[in-house]
């Protein structure tokens, strides 16, 4: 340990002896710069402005550069109590015009860079790749202008990296690869889409986009219809298979259109094409069909993939059905998540819903339950808790049932709190189990059933089963 402090000393002083360049002022203009995360609350509002990864890899790094400094100032720095190297034989030109005044181990400017640069990393590794010269030149500008031991700089960088890494247990990142399917052959090839009908719900997604035009412009010899008020997806659809001039049908929206649509291909028999065109478009994410490109592509070759279908009552849903909270919650989480990020948004959101939420008393499967939430996903989701987010597989032939207990002591309370901890699966409030078949009686009375972003019917019984597998277009190595 001796060993190293001296080593740490001598190589401060090395570079304290370095002669003047055009670099020096440059190096203390940045230090300077990322003083109280300056640079990079810039460099994450920024950022943000864009949606997707950058606006989340913003929201991870200025969060992990939050939580980074709050470690090293308040716990670390008095925990080391290292005081700042002697600056008496430091050139003039190099000192800050304000030397800091609190303890050197480890650097505040050092964490703070590596835990944003990671965490921007994690969710866009090419912004990070840009972005990571500039955190290492903030961390040698510290030793530049003396006010740091190269020891402290990199102490700090492994403690901001190790922080923005952590913040996978409370956020953890989509994967890249889409969720593992079964391979099908039983969909035909239609060039240009000849012999597609395509069904669009003008009213999902965005206001300024227009995929009726996108449809026809990768599929030229579809059959593009657009829903009314008196036509809708089902009826579009179903109009198209009883004529049998469709050999595949499609859909354009969200993922209730989706499951809409997915109920007529299972009835008659035929593939269906996802395009995304949804708000959030969470079917056609974990399939791995991410443009209107993707689609087409797989409709001309005929490559297509068999997924899991679900229903509650009769009724098809493709990705989660819930009865309680949970639909309210996770409006206001994703309202919420625009400014706070999921994490927060998801703790803010339960403290809000459940203040308000009364609790139901339900018999699933003959257990009774008294429940804040039932989560009912076709197949099985991830991360556990009150926010699964994405399936690892769309074939795994179970119902995942999630639910929160209102049947404890301070039972919201709890709840509440182990969602900011990122600890709801591990506390006795939080339950789930997977079955083939879930069977609910409400004793609170009639209960309204939601799935798939869609409001269902109000009834004290509820069935949900796996339905047979659906045949999806989608160009997949498998």
């Amino acid at each position: 340990m001796r060993f190293a402090r001296d080593a740490d000393r001598r190589l401060h002083a090395f570079i304290g002896r370095l002669p003047m360049t055009p670099a020096d002022r440059f190096l203390r203009r940045l230090s300077t710069s990322a003083d109280h995360g300056k640079l990079w609350i810039v460099i994450g509002a920024l950022l943000a402005t864009r949606k997707g990864h950058l606006r989340r890899g913003a929201v991870r790094g200025l969060g992990s550069m939050a939580v980074s400094s709050a470690v090293v100032n308040a716990v670390l720095k008095r925990l080391f109590g290292r005081v700042r190297p002697d600056l008496e034989n430091l050139q003039t030109h190099r000192r800050l015009r304000r030397e800091p005044g609190s303890l050197s181990f480890p650097s505040g400017h050092s964490s703070s860079a590596a835990a944003f640069v990671t965490g921007v990393a994690m969710e866009s590794p090419a912004t990070g790749a840009l972005l990571a010269p500039v955190a290492l030149g903030v961390g040698y500008s510290r030793v530049h202008v003396g006010v740091h031991y190269p020891g402290d700089v990199v102490a700090g960088l492994a403690v901001g990296g190790a922080v923005a890494a952590a913040t996978q247990h409370w956020w953890r990142r989509r994967p890249n690869r889409p969720a593992r399917v079964r391979t099908a052959s039983d969909a035909p090839a239609l060039p240009d889409g000849a012999g597609l009908v395509v069904a669009v719900n003008p009213r999902s997604g965005p206001e300024d986009y227009d995929p009726a035009a996108d449809i026809a412009r990768v599929l030229p010899k579809a059959e593009v219809l657009e829903t009314t008020p008196d036509a809708t997806i089902t009826d579009l659809l179903g109009e198209a298979a009883r004529s049998g001039r469709a050999r595949a049908l499609g859909v354009a929206g969200g993922d209730g259109s989706a499951a809409a649509a997915a109920a007529v291909a299972l009835d008659h028999g035929l593939p269906l094409a996802v395009f995304a065109a949804g708000t959030l478009n969470h079917f056609v994410r974990d399939v791995g069909l991410e443009a209107p490109e993707d689609t087409a592509e797989a409709v001309v070759t005929g490559e297509a993939v068999r997924v899991d279908v679900a229903d509650v009552n009769g009724t098809p849903f493709l990705n989660t059905a819930s009865i309680g909270a949970y639909p309210d919650m996770v409006r206001r989480r994703d309202q919420l998540s625009r400014r706070m990020g999921k994490w927060l948004g998801l703790t803010v959101a339960a403290a809000e819903v459940l203040r308000t939420q009364a609790p139901v008393s339900l018999v699933v499967n003959d257990r009774p339950l008294r429940v804040w939430i039932v989560f009912i996903g076709n197949c099985r989701y991830t991360p556990r808790g009150l926010s699964p987010a994405w399936r690892p597989r769309l074939e795994d032939g179970v119902l995942d049932v999630q639910y929160l207990r209102a049947d404890l002591r301070f039972g919201r309370t709890r709840a509440v709190l182990a969602t900011l901890l990122g600890v709801s699966e591990h506390t006795r409030s939080y339950g789930h189990f997977d079955a083939e078949e879930v069977r609910i009686v409400s004793r609170s009375g009639p209960q309204q059933v939601a799935y798939d972003g869609e409001m269902g019917e109000t009834v004290t019984e509820f069935v949900f089963r796996k339905r047979r597998e659906l045949t999806v277009y989608c160009c997949r190595d498998l």
